[in-house]
């Protein structure tokens, strides 16, 4: 066991269906991802737990599968769907909350850490999952809550953004031209191919991601003619996958994340991988991206700073208003593209004099048009007035404005007044 580390402690976590995976960072080292077995690379940790009969202990990832196999326990898989869908779960006649099951094995997972620091040191954790919505989030936001974690930062996003997070922080001849990532799982690959926009200020980075139907590699035949027959069909649906991705576009470097890459089967579809680009094969790309993404907002780097991502869950214009200020109309910025939806919200106070109406400045990173979007207090009592008004999104594309009217002192009493209009972004 090596020495224990005590400073900044942060970890990009990849919570998957069907495998989770932690990497960490502590301070200005590199980023490392845990094993389950000390000096391997086994970074996979089955998302499931395992109840012992009778008494209330649980165990996680593989020891839970041991603990089933060896009929020692009642197994509970699919921990994040059911999470999802809500639905309570029972074992040996009790019911347990999922969003519990689901805290529970996450903060069991994150035990681990103490093969290298304490987990009670997380400095900040970044938690990524395969695509984020609002119930997602919810989910999220509620298992976080109950871990009781002696940190509040702690941030959510894509593996689209978490590949985006990795891939800046390579060399930059990697990603002079486009980046690809292939990820075959189960009876699929998915494929997210990232480029960049030079001509902006800062960089625009995005995001293409397909998804294509691929034969499972698993079970793979025992009789060497069939298992022959079986690699071969492997190899040519996936170089029909990669020619596909690859056409009429340059693509300078390739990554490959699964269990079922091998050379063993990848005999056409790598020749053609290769020629003129860089292929890496592994599987903690994500956990790895968090890691690096999480330490970019604590401590931006100069890559991380010239560079912005507007993937799908990101706010793709900057909002803003005119004031008045000292006599002066001045720009007043609420919220800026690149921020996560989910995490865009503003809250601030402002004055109407006489009238009943105010705008927003919508100006788009993608189109770079420009639009004024006016908002109309209805029925609000005449006379100046103190205005409170929260802005936040409930969708990529919906923007809420809510607003209250607080009065002006003695002058015109506060009615508050609710008004909530929703803008198409």
């Amino acid at each position: 066991m090596g020495l224990l580390h005590h400073g900044k402690l942060v970890v990009g976590y990849d919570l998957g269906e069907e495998y989770s995976q932690i990497s960490y960072r502590m301070g200005e080292d590199d980023v490392e991802t845990l094993s389950s077995v000390a000096g391997e690379e086994q970074y996979n940790i089955p998302t499931v737990l395992c109840k012992r009969p009778g008494v209330n202990q649980w165990f996680y990832g593989k020891e839970a599968l041991r603990c089933a196999q060896e009929d020692e326990g009642i197994l509970v898989e699919n921990i994040l769907q059911l999470a999802l869908t809500g639905e309570p779960v029972q074992i040996e006649g009790i019911t347990f909350d999922p969003t519990a099951l689901l805290a529970l094995f996450m903060k069991r997972s994150l035990g681990l850490l103490s093969q290298v620091s304490s987990p009670e040191r997380i400095t900040a954790l970044m938690i990524t999952c395969e695509k984020l919505d609002g119930r997602l989030i919810e989910v999220l936001n509620q298992a976080v809550d109950s871990m009781h974690l002696k940190t509040d930062k702690v941030y959510y996003q894509s593996h689209a953004e978490s590949f985006y997070n990795y891939v800046i922080q390579q060399p930059a001849e990697l990603w002079r031209s486009r980046s690809l990532l292939l990820e075959y799982q189960g009876t699929r690959v998915i494929a997210h191919c990232m480029d960049c926009n030079r001509r902006t200020t800062p960089v625009v980075a995005f995001i293409e991601s397909w998804e294509y139907n691929m034969p499972p590699y698993d079970p793979m035949p025992e009789e060497e003619p069939l298992r022959r027959k079986k690699m071969e069909s492997l190899d040519r649906e996936f170089t029909d996958i990669a020619s596909q991705v690859c056409r009429n576009t340059a693509v300078s470097s390739v990554y490959l994340i699964g269990e079922h890459y091998s050379e063993e089967w990848m005999k056409e579809s790598l020749r053609n991988l290769c020629m003129g680009r860089r292929v890496f094969q592994g599987n903690n790309l994500y956990s790895k991206g968090a890691c690096f993404s999480m330490s970019e907002r604590l401590n931006p780097s100069e890559v991380g700073k010239a560079h912005v991502f507007l993937g799908e869950d990101k706010l793709k214009s900057n909002i803003g208003m005119n004031l008045l200020d000292r006599g002066q109309e001045s720009y007043c910025a609420l919220l800026d593209a690149g921020v996560n939806w989910y995490e865009a919200r503003q809250q601030f106070e402002f004055y109407v004099r006489g009238g009943n109406e105010f705008d927003l400045q919508i100006i788009s990173l993608i189109g770079g048009e420009s639009r004024t979007v006016r908002i109309t207090l209805e029925d609000m009592l005449p006379g100046m007035s103190r205005m409170r008004a929260k802005l936040f999104l409930t969708g990529e594309r919906e923007l809420v404005v809510e607003v209250e009217d607080l009065g002006f002192g003695s002058f015109r009493p506060a009615t508050h007044q609710m008004w909530r209009k929703q803008i198409a972004l």
